[in-house]
């Protein structure tokens, strides 16, 4: 399945798009966003995907609006260096040994379509192209072998970082968590549609039509199931959280002169069977 939350006629719901339709699961009863569906267990993903076989309501999906596909999450866990060829590019050089985890907050995302914000005290905004987890099943001390079955989706992250301020002190959350600075989406795609992991999956960002990273997600340091069982080892993971997995080489940062997005510009990151993540750059 294919979900979405998005708006119509002033409220949220929950949604699966079939092509350019989109059936509305919540006319339907179920609850009005991925966030509540998530919290039935599988028992509401069987009943989602019974509705979607009957259809029922169906809208156009060029009548509603695309939120991103969750819009609280208890926690949103990123990931740094996570490829080898990007921790080479930059400052740090090494690969890491452990899981370099830091935190966004959902004030610096905005969904697919919607326009990534350049603030006015700073010109380094960087594209990160990356994998996004979903957490579909609660569960504290994860293993690795149990990891995946925790797994409800993927879906796409542009990890938008003010560089001059991530590389002020060792902490990176104020580079990472401007205001409307990074995006998500467009859609939550089921796991049991894509590989074990999600790996293997071409990954690719572009700027103004220019690819400027172009990798997979198989060449990751830290797999999805290792993210899953070292981040539960710290915190209960809950339905709804998310683990945004890491980017690949040919970073703005890296490349000389410097490439950031700037006013205008509009960026889109792609991962092969998940989609099109696609935002344009405005200023504060």
């Amino acid at each position: 399945m294919r979900l979405i939350n998005f708006s119509h006629n002033g409220s949220h719901r929950l949604g699966a798009r079939v092509g350019q339709e989109v059936v509305d699961l919540t006319a339907a009863g179920l609850p009005d966003s991925v966030d509540g569906l998530l919290t039935l267990g599988a028992e509401g993903m069987a009943r989602a995907e019974e509705l979607l076989r009957v259809r029922g309501t169906t809208l156009a999906l060029s009548s509603v609006k695309l939120l991103p596909p969750v819009l609280q999450p208890s926690k949103a866990i990123a990931v740094g260096l996570n490829y080898v060829d990007h921790a080479a590019e930059s400052p740090y050089k090494d690969p890491p040994k452990y899981p370099v985890l830091f935190q966004r907050y959902p004030s610096s995302w905005v969904a697919h379509g919607e326009a990534l914000v350049l603030p006015r005290i700073s010109s380094d905004f960087d594209y990160e192209a990356e994998l996004v987890v979903v957490i579909g099943k609660a569960g504290r001390y994860i293993t690795k072998d149990l990891a995946l079955s925790h797994v409800a989706g993927y879906t796409l992250f542009n990890d938008g970082s003010l560089r001059d301020y991530q590389l002020r002190t060792t902490q990176w959350m104020m580079g990472k968590n401007f205001d409307r600075s990074g995006g998500f989406g467009p859609e939550l795609v089921t796991a049991d549609e894509l590989p074990l992991g999600a790996s293997g999956l071409r990954i690719q960002a572009r700027l103004n039509g220019q690819v400027v990273q172009d990798s997979n997600t198989a060449h990751m340091i830290f797999d999805v199931a290792t993210l899953i069982a070292t981040a539960s080892e710290a915190m209960a993971l809950q339905p709804g959280d998310i683990i945004i997995a890491g980017t690949p080489s040919g970073v703005g940062m890296a490349r000389k002169p410097p490439l950031y997005m700037k006013v205008g510009d509009v960026c889109e990151v792609e991962i092969d069977q998940i989609g099109v993540l696609s935002n344009p750059i405005i200023a504060e």
